[in-house]
């Protein structure tokens, strides 16, 4: 399959890299169609859209910047993404011109079903994590020595 993107141009996608997001990511509703890039030895992905050229996310692998990641996937949604044994999370980067003060959001992380190409944002809640933890390891607030 052929999908059009603004970063690289029209790029060929295999169907095992379309994943089918039921309930689009928030704020892009409408959008359930994403095609999961990897980029060459790199612990990043694009999660890009297959109609909408204009929208995609870098993704990153938590568990290379905090190894000590961890949080329990509600019950409804491992339900919702048929999950079995088989569960890939990457999680948002969101990426600043200085590259230091890029961030990744790791209270919410996308949940993907790599058997059935489902994926979802999942929202954690009474987690310890935030929306913006710093590229550069800051494990204090991963360790919860920070106070909250």
């Amino acid at each position: 399959m052929i999908i059009e993107t603004l970063s690289w141009g029209r790029l060929e996608v295999s169907e095992e890299q379309i994943y089918h997001f039921p309930k689009g990511l928030p704020g892009f509703d409408e959008e359930t169609k994403f095609a999961l890039i990897a980029m060459e030895e790199a612990p990043f992905w694009y999660l890009q859209s297959v109609n909408d050229q204009g929208l995609s996310f870098l993704l990153g692998d938590p568990f290379a910047f905090y190894p000590t990641y961890e949080f329990e996937l509600p019950d409804e949604e491992a339900e919702e993404l048929a999950i079995g044994s088989d569960v890939v999370v990457r999680c948002i980067i969101t990426l600043k011109e200085q590259t230091e003060q890029s961030t990744l959001n790791l209270l919410a992380p996308v949940v993907l079903n790599p058997l059935e190409r489902l994926g979802k944002q999942v929202v954690l809640h009474r987690s310890p994590y935030h929306t913006k933890h710093s590229l550069l390891q800051d494990q204090s607030v991963i360790d919860g020595k920070d106070g909250g």
